[in-house]
């Protein structure tokens, strides 16, 4: 009888450990599925933004000047770079492109590039909340990671700490992380 006893407990115990292990699991999932929604949306709004990037291009060079003023724009396609680099180069493109409106008075009252403008904005407000979705899903994965007991879950399974969208790490002692 009390081998019986024994024999229930241990499957009891195996039964609750193995109802753990699977929540752990599937909790460790949706955080892995949400920030992989979260990069969908972001190459869709980046893509959405280098679009209107070029539309602008094409009108500067219709409007004010027979060249492009965005040197290598259109290789920006073709390079492997990361999402937050690219975004980064974007808006160093759009930084150049406020300061081209600001030399040639004309384009400040031209109503295709305040069309193409607004589209930006719109584009621009899904990328920040795409980017506030990423972030916060990367740091529910990441906190799972570091705690007991789905971080030998996660080890099992090769899930990792994630990088945050803006590239910053917080672990290290690089202070130039938060310098754009």
């Amino acid at each position: 009888m009390a081998i019986l006893y024994s024999f229930l407990f241990i499957i009891i115990i195996m039964g609750a450990l193995g109802i753990l292990y699977v929540y752990q699991y599937n909790l460790l999932q949706h955080s892995k599925t949400k920030i992989d929604q979260a990069e969908v949306l972001i190459d869709e709004a980046l893509r959405g933004r280098y679009d209107v990037l070029t539309k602008i291009d094409q009108l500067f060079i219709n409007e004010i000047d027979k060249k492009s003023f965005f040197k290598d724009l259109d290789k920006l396609k073709e390079e492997n770079i990361s999402n937050f680099d690219l975004d980064r180069k974007l808006v160093e493109y759009f930084n150049l492109m406020e300061q081209i409106k600001i030399d040639h008075k004309e384009m400040a009252t031209n109503k295709d590039l305040a069309n193409l403008l607004k589209e930006d904005k719109k584009v621009v407000e899904k990328l920040s909340a795409a980017k506030s979705y990423y972030n916060k899903y990367t740091s529910e994965l990441n906190d799972l990671v570091r705690s007991f007991p789905s971080n030998i879950i996660a080890r099992i399974h090769g899930i990792s700490i994630k990088a945050f969208f803006d590239g910053k790490n917080l672990e290290d002692t690089i202070v130039d992380d938060f310098k754009l």
